[in-house]
């Protein structure tokens, strides 16, 4: 069976956000850790802008992960 192209779409945009969730997972990972090592009042505030903008963006990147759902979540309600 063939897919269509807007099926192989939504698949290469899902891992794309699952790959991109990971990334920002793996960066809040090192930020906690640099943060705590840190020592130079400094480099605690850098860590702790980072934290802040990986949570950030984590947080944005589950929310498209969400409505992804709910939309495909639909549109199999609408099949059906």
């Amino acid at each position: 069976m063939k897919r269509s192209r807007q099926e192989l779409s939504k698949n290469s945009d899902s891992s794309l956000l699952l790959r991109d969730i990971q990334k920002v997972k793996s960066e809040l990972d090192c930020a906690y850790s640099n943060f705590e090592n840190a020592v130079e009042p400094d480099l605690i505030d850098c860590y702790i802008y980072q934290l802040k903008s990986a949570q950030m963006r984590y947080k944005f990147l589950l929310n498209r992960a969400k409505q992804a759902e709910l939309q495909e979540k639909r549109r199999d309600v609408a099949h059906n």
